[in-house]
């Protein structure tokens, strides 16, 4: 099995039958195959389980993937989005849902609340995770994705309508005084900005949701 951008929107992976080689992927992100290649429903919970699927029914964090297995060559897309592959070594890996394009199948799904109900952005307060070893990729819907480093040194402070995800051992909390905001007019709910801090990589789009 291998993974390779054709190009910076378009993700492939190559299946050569092994059930290594099986991956997760968003429902729908299939644009073209070629080979034996089987797709089908992952299940509750995106294939994470029982456990997986209550927290999503809950918290509303709607994870839909399915499962492709076979030995052919896939391409996957959505929406013209930007793609980042990252290899995981046992890290845990912190996105938004709908950010997940692809997963190698041995790596584990499952929801985490993050806190502060009521806000005037749902992004960042119910976090898909991502554990375990091997490769998953990213989608950026609005511009090339940046990476940015946080040290114990360096806390980060990012717009929670540009937070795409985050690896490493980092903590997140909510930074609720944001004048940022109330300088462009929101009023809707609760305004707030997500502080990570600790060691590890936070990515971010460009271009806000």
């Amino acid at each position: 099995m291998s993974w390779r951008l054709e190009t910076p929107r378009v993700l492939v992976v190559d299946l050569d039958g092994s059930k290594g080689s099986a991956v997760r992927a968003q429902t729908g992100s299939m644009v073209a195959y070629e080979g034996d290649v089987q797709f089908k429903n992952a299940g509750m919970g995106g294939g994470g389980g029982l456990r997986a699927a209550f927290k999503q029914r809950v918290t509303g964090e709607s994870l839909s993937l399915m499962e492709v297995t076979g030995r052919g060559t896939v391409h996957f897309a959505v929406d013209a989005g930007y793609v980042l592959v990252l290899d995981l070594a046992g890290d845990t890996l912190k996105a938004e849902s709908e950010g997940l394009l692809c997963l190698q199948d041995s790596l584990k799904t499952d929801v985490t609340f993050t806190g502060l109900q009521g806000a005037s952005s749902g992004q960042g307060l119910f976090t898909t995770t991502v554990t375990g070893h091997g490769q998953v990729a990213l989608l950026s819907l609005g511009g090339p994705p940046i990476a940015l480093r946080v040290t114990p040194q360096t806390p980060l402070v990012v717009d929670p309508d540009a937070y795409i995800g985050a690896v490493g051992n980092l903590s997140q909390s909510f930074v609720t005084d944001v004048s940022w905001r109330n300088l462009i007019g929101e009023s809707s709910g609760e305004a707030f900005s997500l502080r990570f801090e600790g060691q590890g990589v936070v990515y971010i789009q460009p271009e806000e949701r």
